[in-house]
């Protein structure tokens, strides 16, 4: 646990449907409510556990739409009464967050120091996540906005990346390994996702972010007027009880404009230099399609096919490469096919190559376009 972790707070966003992962991942029950990598726990209850350790479970909040409220409580019995914020429709991360951080501010301070991180990543090695967090919390309590950037290993197009500037330890010798962010980057093409590795100036933003929730709130009111004067309407409701806060969510929330946190505050603040950065040195993973569930599977066989669930569905013969995930119960027989993904749920099929991965949800788009939301 943080030392001095009595004025840290983490939330965790649990949001989201995961239209990559269709059709496991459903709107009715989003990929973070999944044990993807059959390790015992799905990766709601990892991320609780994670932070837990790191803040006290106590400290722990999690941030989810109405419809997935229920299961959130059903996987995480030790979660508070008072520390699940359900919202009515999703409104992306900036509302989130700062919905979670103003009524954890009335309730503790405005000097609490609050962390978000998504409920869907994979983490190795949490130990050295705790350190990293500890150092963003020490980075935080100095004013900065604070994320964690993870080390780029690979020239990959599917991440955003940040880009880091001079050494802040002499400022906070709490956080020696911060530094000063100098801007946020957009997911790049493949070329320039080289030069950025080449230069070893560049993290990959995995939008974990560290702050002291005044200088959040503040620098919402400043960014984003319309959505701080809303949050903070509803933040005064939930300390008047649970039906005073849901009456003030369906009055006002959907109206709430729906943007990502790193639009909303984390770009902007870093080009006035108050967005620091501490490196993540631990394996990180969001999961963000089938490709990235098959890196951390361990093959089944010597030609890397991989299987997410019971592998005695699965026979292949001349097959090589392939990810298949057979949650219909039937056996999957697979005959000289290489490199495809495979995804057998009781009511849809997906077949698709594995390098066409990242386009399952343009699939996703596309049922809802001819009204097949049956099997969304």
């Amino acid at each position: 646990m943080i030392s001095n972790s009595g004025d840290f707070y983490a939330i965790i966003p649990a949001g989201g449907t995961g239209t990559r992962l269709w059709p496991l991942s459903r709107a009715s029950r989003p990929k973070f409510l999944y044990d993807l990598l059959g390790e015992g726990r799905t990766m709601l209850q990892a991320t609780f556990d994670r932070l837990a350790a790191v803040a006290g479970a106590d400290h722990v909040a999690v941030s989810t739409g109405r419809v997935h409220a229920q299961a959130v409580r059903g996987q995480l019995p030790e979660l508070g009464p008072d520390a699940l914020f359900a919202e009515p429709v999703p409104r992306d991360s900036t509302a989130a967050i700062a919905l979670a951080t103003a009524i954890l501010a009335k309730r503790h301070g405005g000097d609490i120091v609050v962390g978000s991180f998504a409920a869907d990543h994979v983490i190795r090695d949490n130990e050295s996540f705790a350190e990293s967090v500890r150092q963003a919390v020490a980075a935080a309590r100095a004013g900065y906005v604070t994320t964690i950037g993870i080390a780029a290993t690979r020239p990959s197009t599917a991440f955003g990346y940040i880009h880091q500037g001079h050494s802040l330890s002499s400022e906070i010798p709490d956080a020696p390994s911060a530094r000063l962010v100098r801007r946020f980057v957009e997911k790049p093409d493949a070329a320039t996702a080289l030069a950025y590795l080449s230069t070893g100036e560049y993290r990959w933003n995995a939008g974990m972010f560290v702050m002291r929730a005044d200088v959040l709130l503040d620098r919402l009111r400043a960014y984003k007027p319309s959505i701080a004067e809303t949050v903070d309407l509803i933040a005064d409701a939930a300390l008047k009880g649970p039906e005073a806060f849901d009456a003030a969510m369906d009055e006002h929330w959907a109206g709430v404009e729906k943007i990502a946190f790193d639009y909303a505050i984390a770009e902007p603040l870093s080009l006035d230099g108050g967005v620091a950065m501490v490196p993540g040195g631990f394996g990180w993973d969001d999961i963000g399609d089938f490709n990235s569930v098959a890196a951390l599977l361990p093959s089944v066989n010597k030609k890397n096919v991989k299987v997410l669930g019971d592998a005695d569905r699965v026979v292949h013969l001349d097959s090589a490469g392939d990810v298949v995930a057979p949650e219909s119960g039937r056996m999957i027989a697979l005959l000289g096919v290489d490199d495809l993904v495979v995804v057998d749920t009781p009511d849809a099929l997906l077949i698709a190559p594995r390098a066409r991965s990242q386009e399952v949800k343009d699939m996703v788009a596309h049922l809802r376009a001819i009204g097949r939301t049956d099997v969304l």
